[in-house]
Order: structure tokens, then C-alpha cells, then sequence
């Protein structure tokens, strides 16, 4: 006899997100450390900060090849 199935089909899918999620972040940290063994140079990519309504956000160089 089958018991009730206490587990939701949305909290499943949430958490074989997480899970994928947390497996990439694996991969993606794995990959640095090997480029860092390899020598291989990061470049860091520019974040658009363009849809701000602000000129200036402390601690972030703005990037002049973004138009404003």
C-alpha cells in the first residue's frame, strides 16, 4: 500500500534548481582555478549600469565606451 507523497512536485523543481544552480557555480569556480593554473589572463567583464537613475555609484569606475 502506497503512502501519501509528502513531497510537492514545486518544491522538487525547486530544488533540483538549487541543486543545478550550486553544480554550475561548481563548474564556473572549477574552470577559474584551472585558467588560474594555466596563466591564462581574466578579463573581467564591464557591468552596463546605464538603466540607473543615478550619475555615479561609489566604488564602481564607470566604463567609457558604454553610451550614456
Amino acid at each position: 500500500m502506497a503512502g501519501k507523497k509528502k513531497t510537492t512536485f514545486a518544491k522538487m523543481n525547486r530544488e533540483a534548481k538549487v541543486r543545478e544552480k550550486r553544480q554550475a557555480s561548481i563548474l564556473r569556480k572549477e574552470q577559474r582555478e584551472r585558467d588560474r593554473n594555466a596563466g591564462v589572463e581574466i578579463e573581467h567583464e564591464v557591468e552596463d549600469l546605464s538603466h540607473l537613475d543615478v550619475a555615479f555609484v561609489e566604488g564602481v569606475e564607470p566604463d567609457v565606451s558604454v553610451k550614456q
